[in-house]
């Protein structure tokens, strides 16, 4: 099945996750992987995830903890402490870093993603469950996404020019690879970028390949 952290190649300190299609199940998995000790937290808002700790504030950590600050709607917001005190606090510190209403894609207006300054990587993902498909139903930001992509249509040439047009991240991992329409749509995607990319399933624990 393989590591997500290893193909992902996540090092120590600060990694942020932006894009939609699986952003807080591969924040999860990696979380469960990592050795040593991981803050996970957010920059935007994450519904407080049930299986790990959750504080708002934090002076040591061990194994896996979140960090955040709750709100009104139940969700957690980011936390009162800075992103930096917390990378010294932890070996990694993994930042949700991104909204995508629960859709697969995702283009971004200019106050969006928030990536803290600290993050050393930034992991953009995107969902083959989109790919092929209308954009106005697959995409966060449909508006955005056409122009961007020059179509209507979610096809892998136009998410390959939203992604490089937007230039937000150093790393694609392409999620939901689990038919063969869509391992055929997210290999044509990843075919098509100029970064390192890495195709999988997270729901069948899945790495098909890596580029």
């Amino acid at each position: 099945m393989g590591m997500f952290s290893e193909a992902l190649q996540i090092r120590k300190g600060v990694t942020a996750v932006i894009g939609g299609g699986g952003k807080t199940g591969l924040l999860y998995r990696l979380a469960g992987e990592l050795p040593g000790s991981v803050i996970l937290c957010t920059t935007t808002h994450i519904f407080p995830p049930p299986h790990l700790p959750v504080v708002q504030r934090t002076e040591a950590v061990q194994g896996v903890i979140c960090v955040g600050t709750p709100c009104e709607t139940g969700k957690l917001t980011a936390p009162r402490q800075p992103i930096s005190e917390l990378a010294a606090l932890a070996d990694y510190v993994l930042v949700e870093a991104d909204g995508s209403k629960h859709l697969p894609l995702k283009a971004h207006l200019p106050h969006e993603p928030v990536i803290p300054p600290e993050a050393e990587q930034v992991i953009c993902v995107v969902g083959a469950s989109g790919l092929n498909r209308p954009v106005a139903l697959a995409a966060h930001r449909p508006e955005r996404f056409a122009l961007l992509a020059g179509s209507e249509l979610a096809d892998p040439p136009a998410v390959a020019r939203v992604l490089e047009r937007e230039a937000l991240h150093h790393r694609v991992f392409i999620n939901q690879a689990d038919s063969p329409e869509r391992i055929a749509a997210a290999l044509a995607l990843a075919k098509l970028l100029r970064c390192p990319v890495v195709v999988a399933s997270l729901q069948k624990g899945e790495i098909l390949c890596s580029y």
